[in-house]
């Protein structure tokens, strides 16, 4: 099943009308095995997307966001869920199939997003008046703009997730204007 969707995902980035038989190929798989799996190209994208927010899911976890300041948290967050975007970028740049367990998802990630913002204002990171629902609408622009910069595919260290972190959450935090 994973090399089916890590298949999906690299032969829809490079054309999005790609049919199961050319996903089938790129998996080293049959059509029929592919078809055994997902009825139709439907269900896989369906597939893909839920796969890709669990994998959101667990990057968020797996950065432990409870466990430090909220500052370290946010930039453990991002390069987690930065290191998911890259690897996901169709599926998570595309709108796909929105089903129950993918939308279910998606309101998981946005509350463990809410959740680290709340704690970066109590923890004075963000205004006291910040519109959080504003905040992690920038964030997550920004997030996609960091994974698409242009020219940033021709050079791998433009790419680091680290440093994008770094970059996002420093326009997130102080915008592009004069530091006082």
């Amino acid at each position: 099943m994973r090399a089916i969707l890590e298949a999906a995902e690299q032969v829809f980035a490079q054309d999005a009308g790609a049919s199961m038989e050319q996903v089938a190929e790129a998996a080293g798989l049959t059509r029929i095995t592919v078809h055994r799996r997902f009825a139709n190209r439907q269900a896989l994208l369906e597939a893909l997307a839920v796969s890709a927010k669990q994998q959101l899911i667990d990057a968020i976890k797996e950065a432990r966001p409870d466990a430090a300041p909220a500052l370290v948290a946010l930039h453990r967050v991002t390069a987690n869920v930065l290191r998911v975007k890259n690897t996901w970028r169709f599926t998570l740049s595309h709108a796909n199939a929105h089903t129950p367990a993918a939308a279910a998802l998606w309101d998981e990630i946005n509350t463990h997003t809410v959740d680290l913002m709340n704690r970066a204002q109590r923890e004075g990171l963000l205004a006291p008046h910040a519109d959080l629902e504003w905040t992690r609408q920038v964030y997550y622009a920004l997030l996609s703009e960091a994974i698409n910069r242009p020219g940033a595919e021709q050079d791998p260290a433009a790419q680091d997730p680290d440093a994008l972190a770094t970059l996002v959450i420093d326009t997130l935090l102080h915008g592009a204007g004069p530091r006082g």
